[in-house]
């Protein structure tokens, strides 16, 4: 019997025209700092890069077209735990379909996927063989975007995991698949390691704890060509967190405080965003070289409308004062595949993954960053594709 908490209730996104003109304005009374010159990007967002941005923001970027674009997805909210969340659920035309849930991170948003929807879920209609589609249930997070912001403390990824596990108990789907980069994968993963009754199979293009820690003794046990990666793999992250991690510090200790400066500003809600599309993509001068400025700004615009650059931030906060903080990543007996691209944040190691997950596919690409959905939506559906119909022909499915 389902209880009226748990009605699953239609949305469609319509901003008032009230909202967007409070936009205009605060873009046109934005006041701007001054600059060093000459750094480039290297003391953050430049002044003469973001200047240009906002210009087109104000007044070239089409939210009405953008909002159009989302609506072309069935969106619903249901209430879990007390927090509502918001997915869109693509269902396949294939009665076969295989049900898969795909998680977004930061600073990301469902607008993330609007390039691989189709294919999963329609590959007849993309040139794909019908046998690998999916029905795709995508949530935001709790407390991002049109999922917020969340009213209660202690909205972690476990906490999450649970309320996605429910969210698809609701829709009836009782074995699916799970995908996610990012704070998606973490969540994913989990989903994977406390579900393995309900989860098919895990498809990460990131992975949690996945990199090279100091370890000299364990490098001298490996290959030559191992060991080079292993190499590689902790120079970024040392270079991560001697000159990239002081957002996560911050998110982490006093997300309120941050909120107040990203709420009141539109200016500073995308040049805290955009600078993390700059230094995580395969980008070379600025993020429309790996990403599309409209996907790009679509996704700020999802952050800024709703006001959820504080509740967004509290998931570090809440991660990092979990009693869980610092252990290392619990096994996983899902089977578990992870696609790399380049210039994701760390490079991972097979052998570290291998030490708590099932991993039966590891794939390398030579091109691509953390937002692979939005940077090579090609390479990710297909491998998306390949993993699952593994998956299928192992349970005498086509």
């Amino acid at each position: 019997m389902t209880t009226a908490d748990e009605n699953i209730r239609p949305y469609r996104v319509d901003i008032p025209q009230a909202d967007l003109d409070d936009l205009h304005a605060r873009l046109d009374r934005t006041r701007w700092p001054d600059e060093l010159p000459g750094v480039g990007w290297a003391y953050g967002v430049p002044g003469e890069y973001l200047r240009e941005l906002v210009r087109y923001w104000r007044h070239e970027f089409d939210w009405r077209a953008a909002e159009a674009r989302l609506n072309a997805w069935p969106q619903f909210t249901t209430t879990i735990d007390g927090a509502t969340i918001h997915f869109a659920h693509v269902r396949s035309p294939e009665p076969d379909a295989v049900p898969l849930v795909i998680t977004h991170g930061w600073p990301g948003s469902i607008a993330e996927f609007t390039e691989i929807a189709g294919p999963l879920s329609d590959p007849r209609a993309h040139g794909g063989d019908p046998a690998d589609a999916f029905h795709l249930v995508i949530p935001g997070l709790p407390g991002f975007g049109l999922s917020g912001p969340t009213r209660q403390t202690g909205w972690e990824f476990k906490r999450i995991a649970a309320a996605f596990a429910e969210l698809m108990r609701r829709l009836g789907y009782r074995r699916y698949g799970a995908q996610g980069g990012d704070w998606g994968a973490v969540v994913s993963r989990e989903l994977g390691r406390t579900r393995p009754e309900e989860i098919i199979g895990v498809h990460l293009n990131l992975l949690p704890g996945g990199a090279a820690t100091e370890e000299p003794d364990e490098r001298a046990a490996l290959s030559p060509a191992e060991r080079d990666r292993a190499m590689a793999s902790w120079r970024r992250t040392q270079a991560w967190e001697r000159e990239s991690i002081g957002y996560a510090a911050i998110q982490s200790t006093r997300p309120q405080t941050l909120a107040y400066a990203l709420t009141d500003s539109p200016v500073g809600q995308l040049a805290w965003i955009v600078e993390k599309f700059k230094e995580w993509t395969d980008s070379r001068d600025r993020p429309e070289d790996a990403v599309d400025r409209d996907q790009l700004l679509t996704n700020v615009m999802l952050y800024w409308l709703t006001g959820t650059a504080g509740s967004s931030a509290r998931i570090y906060y809440e991660r990092a004062h979990a009693d869980y903080w610092g252990r290392p990543p619990e096994p996983s007996t899902a089977p578990t595949a992870l696609a790399v691209f380049p210039h994701d944040n760390f490079i991972p190691l097979r052998h570290i993954a291998e030490r708590t997950n099932t991993i039966v596919r590891w794939t390398e690409y030579d091109r691509g960053g953390h937002f692979a959905a939005m940077e090579q939506p090609d390479l990710l559906v297909g491998d998306i594709r390949a993993f699952f119909r593994t998956l299928r022909q192992a349970n005498g499915r086509r």
